[in-house]
C-alpha cells in the first residue's frame, strides 16, 4: 500500500463530531499499552503521526486519521488500565457503544492483542461485544518481535482459542520495530473494504427489483 496523504482529523466524543465525507472507517481496539499508536504510524509511514504515550489510559477520545483520502483508521481510548477514573471508564462505555452499534460507516474491527500473552478477560469481553453486534474483526497480534518466529504459531493459537475466533476473521502477527505484518494488514483491510463495496451494488440491484415487483 503506497501512503500519498496521512493525517490526523479530530478527536471526538460524540457523534456530531464525527467526519460526514462518507469514507469507510476502521476502529482499532485493544488494552493500554498494546501498541495501537505503534501500529498506526508504522501503516501510515510516519514517525509520530499518532503519538505514544507512557502513561496508559490517556487517549479518552476517538481519534480519527484520515489515510490517501480513501479511509479512517479510528483510534479507540485503551481499555484495561486500572488507574483510569470509573466515571470516565464508564463515559469511554458510552462513546464506544454509541459509535459501534450506530456508525454506519463503520466497516469492521482492528483488535490488537500481545502475542507474548493469552488474551485477558478485556479482550474477550471486547471481542464478544463485536461478534454480538455483528462487526467483522481482524486479529493482530502486536510485539511479533519479542519472542521467537518459530512460537508464532503455538502463540497466535491460544490467542484464536481464547477468543473462539469466528472462521471469517483473520489473525495477523505485527511488529511497529521490524514492519512484519504491514503489507499482509494492508492487504487484508483492502480486500475487506472491496469485498464490501462490492456487496452493496448487489443488495442495492436486489432490492430496486423486489420495489419493482411490487
Amino acid at each position: 500500500m503506497k501512503i500519498t496523504s496521512a493525517e490526523f482529523v479530530i478527536s471526538a466524543v460524540a457523534p456530531k463530531q464525527y467526519p460526514t465525507d462518507g469514507l469507510p472507517e476502521i476502529a482499532l481496539v485493544g488494552r493500554s499499552n498494546v501498541g495501537k499508536s505503534s501500529l498506526l504510524n508504522k501503516m501510515m509511514n510516519r514517525k509520530s503521526l499518532a503519538r505514544t504515550s507512557s502513561r496508559p489510559g490517556k487517549t479518552q477520545t476517538l481519534n480519527y486519521f484520515r489515510v490517501n483520502n480513501q479511509l479512517y483508521f479510528v483510534d479507540f481510548p485503551g481499555y484495561g488500565y486500572a488507574k483510569v477514573a470509573k466515571s470516565i471508564k464508564e463515559q469511554w462505555g458510552k462513546m464506544i457503544q454509541t459509535y459501534l452499534s450506530k456508525r454506519e460507516e463503520l466497516r469492521f474491527i482492528i483488535q490488537l492483542v500481545d502475542i507474548r500473552h493469552a488474551p485477558s478477560k478485556d479482550d474477550i469481553a471486547m471481542y464478544d461485544w463485536c461478534k454480538q453486534i455483528g462487526i467483522p474483526t481482524v486479529v493482530v497480534a502486536t510485539k511479533g518481535d519479542k519472542i521467537a518466529r518459530g512460537r508464532w504459531q503455538a502463540h497466535t493459537k491460544v490467542i484464536r482459542d481464547q477468543l473462539k475466533l469466528r472462521d471469517t476473521d483473520t489473525i495477523i502477527v505485527f511488529s511497529s520495530e521490524t514492519g512484519q505484518g504491514k503489507e499482509e494488514l494492508w492487504a487484508e483491510i483492502m480486500r475487506r473494504l472491496k469485498e464490501q463495496e462490492d456487496a452493496i451494488p448487489a443488495s442495492e440491484t436486489a432490492a430496486e427489483k423486489t420495489a419493482g415487483q411490487e
